[in-house]
């Protein structure tokens, strides 16, 4: 083997061993890995080689470096990808822009095929619904559709949500075990470009988004964006 590729082969190698001893049981979370010293040592390494694996193992979450202690197996972390849910007045407010919303459908009907299948429920029962055009400064920046199940928020229809968004009044109403976001580019039909003022060839976002409460479907939502006026920002948190 050339010289050069020694160091390569060795790190690789001090790494194989400790997450071996980690699978195997032999080292437990909580339990200290050897120092660099002592794996260098051991595999006959330079500490820089040692380090170099020591460090990956940190970046991969296999171990816990603390400084002026040692290095430990880590606890496991279950992964968790979450895209988080913000009110759009909070969101607009960050911003530094002004939030104002046009409420063009609050009311009580019969639930389509289509939503029921969504929401696990049956064909006509009944469900509320909202449509509501949020504004920054007076330019509309979100087109907002939800069908909402009156088990989680029976008051729903009687909220002023030109003081409260529909987000602000959910999350306290119904705390969310579960989100579902499916999230695409789409052209908008002309109804939506026009409460959009927006022209036919302008970009959209559109984010379709299930959540649940209480171990049901809580909510169905269409919300479509102009591409120029409005990003999407995923929030990602690791155990």
């Amino acid at each position: 083997m050339d010289r050069s590729e020694q160091p390569i082969a060795l790190y690789e190698k001090i790494k194989k061993s400790v997450v071996k001893d980690i699978e195997s049981g032999k080292l437990n979370p909580d339990d200290k890995v050897l120092s660099e010293t002592r794996l260098a040592k051991k595999f006959n390494a330079s500490r820089m080689t040692a380090n170099r694996a020591l460090k990956e193992l940190t970046e991969e979450g296999r171990i816990v470096r603390v400084q002026g202690v040692g290095t430990f197996v880590a606890r496991p972390k279950p992964d968790a990808a979450l895209l988080e849910i913000k009110s759009i007045s909070k969101e607009i407010q960050d911003w530094g822009g002004v939030h104002s919303s046009e409420i063009l459908v609050l009311k009580k009907e019969k639930i389509t095929a289509s939503i029921a299948q969504k929401m696990n429920l049956k064909i006509n029962d009944i469900i509320f619904h909202s449509l509501i055009v949020h504004k920054d400064r007076g330019i509309p920046v979100q087109y907002s559709e939800r069908f909402i199940n009156p088990k989680v928020a029976p008051e729903y229809r009687n909220q002023d949500f030109k003081k409260i968004t529909p987000s602000d009044y959910l999350l306290k109403k119904s705390p969310i075990q579960q989100a579902e976001h499916i999230i695409e580019a789409v052209n908008c039909n002309k109804q939506i470009q026009k409460l959009l003022k927006i022209k036919s060839s302008e970009p959209c976002i559109s984010l379709k988004r299930r959540t649940w409460s209480f171990d049901m479907v809580a909510t169905y939502s269409i919300i479509i964006s102009p591409g120029s006026r409005y990003k999407l920002v995923g929030k990602f948190m690791r155990g």
